[in-house]
């Protein structure tokens, strides 16, 4: 049994602290290391309603939303034994990179999903924290498209399913005492790995529609 302990309101400021995040230098704005074009911006519109958006800016750079628990005034950390559950539409343009990952002191990440459309049914699955993680491809991942992603964070076991169906479970799972914050954020490809946007294109979104994370009633090692 299990019961619900976080529910995602994005327009919280007590739940959610938005445009910065020590997973950037120095907090953010920019991360360029990451082959990323993010100009991390706090500006509700590009992140409080759940449409994740990327804006062109004049110096190249993309004003992008990001929403993460770390720093919050409730602080919120999921931790081993927990099991979040969100339901996403993906991107349709070429370079954008949206993610649902944890990060904590520097690391503890573990990578909910990542999507880039040039790959257009593949996500991206990773535990950081142990070292493993797997590329998924599925009919129902496409531009555009809305998924529903389960992910257990268990000891010894991270467990991925996508939409009902388990799709990877990587045999590492994130140890006993493990706890991260939640990010939740749109990044742009800055054309290393990923394409850059099209020259077209100034504007850039997907959505995540819900976010739930539901713990044990009992210790997970009872």
């Amino acid at each position: 049994m299990s019961e619900v302990v976080f529910t995602a309101d994005f327009t919280s400021e007590r739940q959610w602290v938005a445009g910065r995040s020590w997973a950037y230098p120095d907090g953010g704005p920019t991360n360029p290391g990451d082959n990323k074009l993010d100009h991390l911006t706090a500006d509700p519109a590009y992140s409080r309603n759940g449409t994740f958006r990327a804006t062109l800016r004049s110096d190249g750079l993309w004003d992008t939303g990001l929403l993460t628990t770390e720093e919050s005034a409730d602080g919120f950390m999921v931790r081993t034994g927990d099991e979040l559950e969100a339901r996403v539409r993906l991107p349709v343009e070429v370079g954008a990179w949206p993610a649902i990952w944890t990060w904590r002191d520097g690391g503890n990440e573990v990578d909910v999903f990542e999507y880039h459309p040039d790959n257009p049914d593949l996500l991206e699955l990773t535990n950081h924290v142990r070292g493993g993680g797997s590329y998924v491809h599925d009919d129902a991942v496409r531009p555009g498209g809305v998924i529903d992603l389960d992910v257990t964070f268990g000891r010894r076991d991270v467990v991925w399913r996508l939409n009902g169906r388990e799709v990877f479970a990587d045999g590492r799972g994130v140890g006993r005492d493990w706890r991260a914050f939640l990010i939740v954020n749109l990044s742009v490809s800055a054309g290393r790995y990923h394409p850059s946007p099209d020259d077209e294109v100034s504007e850039l979104s997907y959505a995540v529609e819900s976010l739930v994370v539901r713990r044990p009633r009992k210790p997970w090692w009872s």
